[in-house]
């Protein structure tokens, strides 16, 4: 008992130490474009030749990635849980309900609107998707966190990190906080390892009392051929907690799931990698080509604005006095020639200069596909709502495409939320949510573990915001509608017919309105309750009720009855 109490030890850890500094350095191309990016987000990417030359650094890039960081913000996901088994409706809907709560309760938003930016610069996001067991007061909850991607490292060569059989995230704690949790950590301590790559630092950071903290995940198949994973956080050869040490976790592992709490959020993917790269990689080249010939405008006009003069020697002028432009009056001594003071005139620069300087603007627009109208603007004055959301819709593929991957990313996230409250969530819990008519309501999840089986669930996105101008459109679209007659209940056969044929959010709820409108004027015109019928006798369907007088006289006239 004592061996399985200790299956992982010092030489473990030892041997893991050196599997991620094998896997850091396999890592280090990766960590590298990150830091170099980063520079350019933060606009510190211009630097001067000589010094005093000019080296702008505009913010056409920085504008680009705001502009598709508000895209998605406004389609921020929401989840809808559908259920596999009839028998599970009722699971599937309390779970579309809750889920929304759980994630607020992390911040998620907070967290989407966060992750956005590494996904747009670097090219990839990681959430992490942990059970927090001193949530609760001690009952323990669901905790969805943002993970450095500089602070994380996988197995070089792998294109899932799933696929890695082990997963490194390091971290840097206060040392008397380490003391405070883990005595047994009490004169061990020193000075961290610098092994993990630090981002430009705004502020001055002191790192002296700190240690580098290790969470290892590992990944071991059983005989039975299941595949668990198990952790490990250690500091130096120290092991603070081992999952496989414990005799509860030994044969299952720290999740049921089986998966690294992690996922990762990929715009551009790489075939060797599980990260991908991202817009600043696209558009730094032309940015840099912009800046370069920015400069060379900015140096013309400043040349330009600020003449020089060739200054003869011995020429009799007050030098001082003629380079003070606050002074009217420069003494003179002798006669002043006029070749004693030449001006140097400045060439004004050609015009294709400014003309291609602007073409890389509009190149960096392109590539990025942040175009005018992308941001509400139009060369053509196009001004209704309607007008620039049709705009935007057309132009705005590569906005929904890296929405796409982000609603894919939210998919295995809610499902890692679901799996760890299907493990923990031993009792019953009560969840507060606002229902339909504003008020609150109490919604009860648990015991989801103790089922005949396993319930399994889909995860439908569906974005929870739309940005003004789409729901502008779908207003416009609506008093559409209404002008065509759609919601007369005398013309409803018609309008199921024309709605079959289109597409939009919330048809669904249009039909069944239409539907039931259209039932209830036929109730008001028949009070007696009595039901129509063809010439045969049988009764009419609800689609048969639907269809405009018309063209049933006129099918009954081709049959040749006697009115």
């Amino acid at each position: 008992m004592q061996s399985k109490k200790h299956v992982i030890g010092k030489a473990e850890v030892q041997r893991a130490a050196d599997l991620l500094e094998a896997y850091r350095r396999g890592k280090q191309s990766l960590d590298r474009r990150i830091l170099e990016d980063e520079r350019w987000y933060r606009l510190r990417h211009g630097a001067s030749v000589r010094p005093g030359e000019p080296a702008p650094a505009s913010g056409w890039l920085l504008n680009s990635l705001l502009g598709k960081h508000g895209d998605m913000m406004d389609n921020y996901p929401a989840p809808d849980v559908l259920p596999r088994e009839p028998s599970d409706m009722q699971d599937a809907k309390t779970l579309s309900r809750i889920l929304p709560v759980i994630l607020e309760r992390s911040d998620f938003e907070g967290l989407y609107s966060r992750n956005a930016y590494p996904k747009l610069r670097h090219g990839t996001a990681c959430y992490g998707v942990f059970w927090d067991p001193e949530a609760e007061d001690g009952r323990g909850d669901v905790r969805v966190t943002a993970v450095d991607l500089l602070n994380l490292f996988w197995e070089p060569g792998v294109r899932d990190i799933q696929d890695s059989r082990n997963l490194f995230l390091v971290t840097q704690c206060d040392n008397d906080l380490l003391d405070a949790a883990y005595p047994a950590l009490r004169g061990k301590l020193r000075a961290p390892v610098d092994s993990v790559n630090q981002r430009i630092p705004e502020d001055v950071l002191d790192r002296s009392g700190k240690s580098q903290v290790v969470d290892w995940y590992y990944k071991k198949r059983l005989p039975n051929g299941k595949t668990i994973v198990h952790f490990c956080k250690f500091v130096g050869s120290t092991v603070l907690y081992a999952s496989e040490n414990e005799q509860m976790f030994m044969s299952q592992g720290l999740y049921d799931h089986g998966q690294y709490p992690f996922v990762l959020d990929v715009l551009f993917p790489l075939e060797d990698s599980p990260a991908g790269f991202g817009y600043v990689d696209l558009m730094k080249g032309t940015q840099g080509y912009i800046d370069q010939l920015d400069a060379i405008i900015l140096n013309n006009a400043r040349l330009a604005g600020r003449p020089r003069w060739f200054y003869r020697d011995a020429c009799g002028v007050n030098e001082q006095e003629f380079a003070d432009f606050t002074r009217d009056f420069v003494h003179v001594t002798g006669r002043l020639d006029p070749d004693d003071l030449r001006q140097i005139e400045v060439e004004p620069l050609p015009a294709f200069i400014a003309n291609h300087l602007q073409n890389k603007v509009e190149e960096l627009k392109e590539t990025s596909g942040n175009r005018d109208f992308a941001q509400g603007g139009t060369n053509s004055g196009v001004t209704a709502a309607s007008a620039i959301a049709a705009l935007q819709e057309a132009g705005s593929k590569l906005s929904r495409d890296l929405i796409k991957g982000s609603y894919r990313a939210f998919t295995q996230v809610c499902t890692l939320v679901i799996e760890l409250i299907r493990q923990f969530y031993d009792d019953s819990r009560a969840v507060r949510i606002t229902g339909e008519d504003g008020k609150p309501v109490f919604l009860t999840l648990g015991g989801l573990a103790r089922r005949d089986r396993h319930v399994a669930f889909d995860i439908q996105v569906r974005a929870q915001k739309a940005s003004p101008f789409t729901q502008m459109s779908r207003n416009e679209q609506a008093k559409e509608l209404y002008r065509l007659g759609f919601f007369r209940p005398d013309l409803a056969g018609q309008a199921l017919i024309a709605l079959e044929m289109m597409d939009f959010d919330g048809i669904e709820t249009v039909k069944k309105r239409i539907a039931a409108q259209a039932g209830v004027q036929q109730s008001a015109v028949d009070p007696q309750g009595t039901t129509s019928t063809t010439k045969q006798g049988a009764p009419l369907t609800v689609a048969q009720q639907l269809i405009p007088k018309t063209g049933t006289s006129a099918s009954r006239a081709g049959e040749g009855e006697t009115p």
